[in-house]
């Protein structure tokens, strides 16, 4: 990240912006993780490249988009808070007269708080999103569940309740807390570092600064990804709660279960994360020139 501060609405902008351009390239690999992650028993699908490419051939290259519309609702609202926020927090919680680079817990804080903040908001559109990436091929006069992301908000507020939009949200904030946590504050110390080590603020240093983010966001959001993927693609009430899931997960698929879906998943975080970080450095400078 630049190290001048740009403030709330500029910042919220190029965070929102980033993070739809990193949607819109990668999803993909997040459709793919998806049905890997959904996929209790069975081996229709195996491993990124297999489950991209089986998901094209039997459903077209476009159902590898599906969830589109939901997931720039999603990065619109969520990316713009838990981005454009974190800054704030950040300086909130070392407090106005504090000098030079915070401590790392400070860091972790500020993400967990923005992260938890921000997919509180945004949760129904993470319902949507994983709830058409998990439809698959219907057969031939068979209308679609949820025709559109618009129409899918109302199909799942009349058949569950308006409360059925936040179904997961439990997992959801857990899981989107923890991975804000890792991916901004991994990317800040990591920056940070490598600046400190001679390296300049430019393209190279926010590439290696974005793989490690995404790295340590897969390690340690998974098992919480998983968890979350398979509440939310649920609309057959197959799982009573958050611990019900965890515990039935475990127990039918074995512990490895909560990895399913890694490959793909670190393929999809590390290069959302890059596409990100690049994406907003650039568009934060366009802000700060016109600044200038």
């Amino acid at each position: 990240m630049t190290q001048k501060s740009l403030p709330l609405p500029q910042m919220f902008a190029s965070s929102a912006i980033a993070a739809c351009t990193a949607e819109a390239l990668t999803l993909p690999l997040d459709t793919a993780k998806v049905r890997l992650q959904l996929q209790a028993g069975g081996n229709k699908y195996k491993g990124m490249l297999g489950t991209v490419l089986a998901i094209a051939r039997e459903e077209g290259p476009s159902a590898l988009w599906k969830g589109l519309e939901p997931g720039l609702h999603r990065q619109c609202l969520f990316g713009g808070l838990r981005i454009g926020l974190y800054d704030p927090v950040k300086s909130m919680y070392v407090g106005k007269d504090f000098k030079g680079d915070p401590p790392l817990h400070l860091k972790v804080a500020a993400a967990l708080t923005t992260g938890a903040l921000g997919i509180t908001v945004a949760s129904p559109t993470d319902l949507v999103k994983v709830r058409m990436q998990a439809e698959g091929k219907l057969p031939e006069g068979v209308p679609r569940k949820y025709p559109s992301a618009f129409g899918a908000y109302g199909i799942i507020a009349r058949q569950e309740g308006i409360l059925g939009l936040w179904k997961g949200l439990g997992p959801n904030v857990a899981r989107n807390a923890i991975i804000n946590a890792a991916e901004l504050a991994s990317y800040d110390q990591i920056k940070q570092s490598l600046l400190g080590m001679g390296l300049q603020d430019n393209v190279g240093t926010h590439l290696l600064s974005g793989l490690g983010a995404g790295f340590f966001a897969v390690c340690i959001g998974s098992p919480v990804d998983v968890v979350k993927s398979r509440i939310m693609g649920d609309s057959a009430g197959r799982y009573a709660g958050v611990l019900d899931c965890f515990v039935k997960t475990a127990r039918q698929e074995g512990l490895p279960a909560f990895y399913k879906g890694f490959a793909p998943n670190f393929g999809r975080l590390g290069s959302w994360n890059v596409t990100m970080f690049l994406t907003l450095e650039q568009v934060k400078k366009l802000f700060l020139s016109k600044d200038d």
